[in-house]
């Protein structure tokens, strides 16, 4: 047998029908991960067609998109304030009873971002296929998962076949070396990877993540790379599994137990890309010479480093509009720029160790007069943690709002939004047009530079406060 990368081992173990010249596989999915937005429409699907959820056992359903933050209305004190959102709570909570999925609800102290929840219980594992109707659904390719983020037609259909249609993807090796400079963060990393490859780079591709520089990272940090993933275009990302993952995942809830777990520690042993593997493209990375990075513009590859200037594209109508939409012009240095709102938290940033970094930088100072620093946790475990640990108190003493779980500011859509034309300096993973409210205006950031941003006032190096 030839030399095979991860992904085709993972990809062929699940292929139920190979791909044709005229159809695609049909690949069977372990994992499908629902949350209140993208699945009532599938759930209608299904009545319509007088069907039932085909694996509900391999099903697990949570609230965190359009949930609110604030503590009264996730405790019911006060009703949700968006008419929305308090709809696709209600329906989710009717048609996971209907069909029997699993579900943590509002109140459910296992709740939280659909992408943070499942790797903290053990249900994310090693050589899976996993699938949500979410776009960053590659965070579980840290695992030596295959995920990736689906339409609400295909959340449908998995529903009714635990299977879906794919063409195959194409391989795209991202070798990184050299260790990362203090200050210098995984977040700073992917956003580097794709300032270099562009939002198209990785296209028609499943990106896999490797070298020394991977290897010394925690699972929390290579979840933060993989998240970011399909910002480059690709359709999903993975890290191969090795001891550090192993460690995470033993004694999760719902991870094996006892013989169960000897031998599937042995199944992932094999989920490495062979020696003499080929991939389709490659690119390779020198973490050495990395510094914090920030974006600029509308999409996450319009990105420099913390103490460059805006480059001049002249005659790109796309770069002058993005410009335009952020108030920026070429030429202008990203440092000093002044900030409004601060937001830290997402399923790229929102666990307890980006938020240890952004408490490593709070502590023992106070936010800038007229910033409004918002702290989201991933989850309500995150949340119970981050308190016991101190760090709450430090956001608080600072002056942050500590909020509940969700996905909250990442996305306009659950009441915390960004006002049109103020700036927000934020630890998710899209600066697009809207995204965090009408005209609001978003750069990407990691947890130190949005916790040393907030207290400065203005974008800043957050190596001048470690």
């Amino acid at each position: 047998m030839s030399a095979r990368t991860l992904f085709d081992k993972v990809w062929t173990a699940h292929e139920v029908i190979p791909e044709s010249v005229d159809t695609p596989a049909v690949l069977y999915i372990d994992l499908h991960l629902i949350h209140e937005v993208t699945s009532p429409q599938a759930f209608s699907m299904l009545k319509a067609a007088g069907l039932r959820v085909r694996r509900p056992d391999r099903t697990l359903a949570t609230m965190d998109h359009s949930t609110p933050t604030s503590s009264d209305q996730v405790f019911g004190r006060v009703p949700i304030k968006v008419d929305a959102a308090a709809r696709q709570v209600r329906q989710l909570e009717t048609n996971a009873a209907e069909f029997g999925v699993e579900l943590f609800g509002m109140r459910d102290a296992r709740r939280g971002i659909v992408h943070v929840i499942s790797p903290e219980l053990g249900a994310t594992q090693p050589g899976m296929t996993v699938v949500c109707g979410d776009s960053h659904t590659s965070t579980h390719g840290a695992f030596g998962a295959l995920a990736f983020g689906i339409g609400t037609t295909e959340v449908g259909h998995v529903f009714a076949t635990q299977s879906l249609l794919q063409r195959k993807p194409k391989t795209f090796a991202v070798n990184v070396h050299g260790k990362l400079r203090p200050g210098v963060t995984a977040k700073d990393l992917i956003l580097s990877i794709i300032g270099k490859i562009g939002v198209s780079g990785g296209t028609g591709h499943v990106l896999e993540y490797r070298g020394p520089t991977i290897r010394a990272m925690s699972m929390d940090e290579r979840m933060t790379v993989c998240n970011m993933s399909i910002e480059a275009g690709a359709r999903a990302g993975m890290i191969a599994p090795d001891d550090v993952t192993f460690e995470y995942l033993e004694n999760k809830p719902r991870a094996p137990r006892g013989a169960q777990w000897d031998s599937s520690i042995a199944r992932w042993r094999a989920l490495t890309t062979d020696e003499g593997a080929v991939f389709d493209k490659s690119v390779d990375i020198d973490a050495s010479q990395l510094e914090p990075m920030v974006t600029y513009g509308t999409n996450p590859g319009m990105v420099v480093a913390i103490g460059a200037t805006i480059p001049d594209r002249a005659g790109d109508e796309v770069f002058d509009k993005a410009l335009r939409y952020m108030g920026f012009r070429s030429g202008d240095a990203m440092l000093g720029k002044p900030v409004n709102t601060v937001f830290i938290g997402s399923c790229t940033n929102g666990r307890l160790s980006d938020l240890l970094a952004s408490a490593r930088v709070l502590k023992g100072r106070k936010v800038a007069p007229g910033v409004h620093l918002l702290i989201v946790p991933g989850s309500q475990q995150i949340k119970r943690e981050a308190e016991a640990a101190g760090y709450a108190d430090i956001f608080k003493d600072a002056g942050a709002d500590w909020r509940e779980s969700g996905c909250s500011m990442c996305l306009g859509m659950n009441g915390d939004t960004v006002a049109a034309g103020m700036y927000s300096i934020s630890t998710s993973n899209r600066n697009f047009e809207g995204r965090q409210g009408v005209g609001a205006r978003t750069l990407l950031v990691s947890p130190y530079t949005a916790a040393a941003s907030a207290v400065s006032g203005r974008i800043a190096d957050p190596r001048e406060l470690l």
